[in-house]
């Protein structure tokens, strides 16, 4: 079942179903092709769903994460990397209207531009030399101060959707005596972008993650967004990090339950000659293996819609449990859908059906920041630190 939730003023549930269905028809072409799905951006835009969080300031809805879910999850049951560039584009425009960090000028301009031209951002962060900044250390982009502006060398890895992008959000730090690190942001098309079109990973194809290298860009001063000393990044962001755990756990979530809506019509409608025309829905042991299945995906739906609620109360939990949350979520779609891969055997693998493909995308669950080895250590620093 989708994700589970009341009806809401800013979300149209007829209206994601016929999304869910439309994004599905294409996505196993998308997949082959490794191609990049431009025309679900435009069923976005043209639904209204770009500027979902934006205030109706910017014309858009204002929605919480409790709506942000509702959209990601049925567009990712219907095409997963399509739902991955909507999720970076909500988290990015929430940040935006939180505190006074962005310049007003700036967000208002990407805020509206997501609403009248369908405008879609992401954050270029991660690096060659540096991999993800979550990590530590420094980006080796560089934004080095001129008149009138900065201009930006460095290389990004993984820019997921930037085929897509109208603007992009870069990660680099200042070339001042004290650096700051933060985003700049280049509008798509300035002189001395190059976008090389490299990614070919085993899932997530249609998502256009390629390298992006910045040759001495330029760009003006009211394009700087929110950039600081490195201490100041550190501060624990409870509400972001709920938007974050949560939004990238419902993209790898309704793969699982794609994956589980294929395997019942699977099981409902394969009567092998050994059961007497019977079908594979009777057999105790299949059905006992779905339970299981079932057990994993209630699990995720209870613990996507508390931390919702609960960020949407003004009550988000500390960082480190709404990123447990993102743990258990995506290890419990992983092991949703491994457990009907075994269950099925080769119908389960074989390219003709979509159970393969969502095996492959539900495993780039994994090396989303933060990772699993980082999500543990940071809940058992702060269980050892309790009372």
């Amino acid at each position: 079942m989708p994700f589970d939730q009341a009806p809401s003023p800013t979300v149209d549930d007829a209206l994601l179903a016929r999304l869910t269905a439309d994004f599905a028809a294409r996505a196993a072409e998308h997949d082959a092709e490794a191609s990049f799905p431009f025309e679900n951006f435009a069923a976005l835009h043209e639904a209204g769903l770009l500027g979902l969080v934006d205030p109706p300031s910017v014309g858009g809805k204002g929605a919480g994460l409790r709506d942000a879910l509702a959209v990601v999850a049925a567009v990712a049951r219907g095409e997963p990397s399509t739902a991955l560039v909507l999720t970076l584009q909500y988290i990015i425009h929430h940040q935006m209207w939180r505190g006074t960090r962005w310049p007003a000028d700036l967000r208002d301009r990407i805020g509206r531009t997501a609403v009248t031209d369908g405008a879609v951002i992401n954050a270029l962060r991660v690096e060659p030399e540096l991999g993800t900044p979550l990590r530590g250390g420094l980006p080796a982009t560089v934004a080095r101060k001129v008149a009138g502006g900065w201009r930006i060398s460095g290389t990004k890895l993984y820019s997921t959707g930037v085929p897509v992008l109208a603007w992009l959000s870069v990660w680099a730090r200042s070339d001042e005596d004290e650096p700051r690190v933060g985003a700049w942001i280049v509008p798509a098309g300035t002189d001395g972008v190059e976008i090389r079109p490299v990614w070919n990973h085993i899932g997530m194809r249609a998502s256009g993650s390629h390298e992006v290298v910045f040759h001495d860009v330029f760009i003006t001063d009211d394009l700087v967004g929110d950039i600081r000393p490195p201490a100041q990044w550190a501060a624990p962001d409870a509400v972001g990090s709920a938007w974050t755990a949560a939004l990238f756990s419902a993209v790898y979530d309704s793969v699982a339950q794609a994956a589980r809506d294929w395997l019942l019509g699977f099981l409902r409608t394969r009567t092998p000659t050994t059961l007497g025309g019977a079908a594979l829905s009777t057999v105790p042991r299949l059905q006992e293996a779905v339970g299981g299945i079932e057990a994993l995906l209630q699990t995720n739906r209870v613990l996507l819609r508390s931390l919702a609620a609960s960020v949407d109360a003004g009550t988000p939990p500390p960082p480190h449990e709404s990123l447990l949350v993102k743990y258990t979520v995506t290890n419990n779609a992983i092991a949703a859908v491994a457990k009907a891969v075994e269950i099925t055997g080769n119908p389960g693998l074989t390219r003709d059906n979509p159970l393969e493909r969502h095996y492959r995308d539900v495993l780039c669950a994994r090396v989303h920041a933060p990772q699993n080895d980082m999500i543990l250590t940071a809940a058992g620093r702060a269980a050892l630190a309790g009372p």
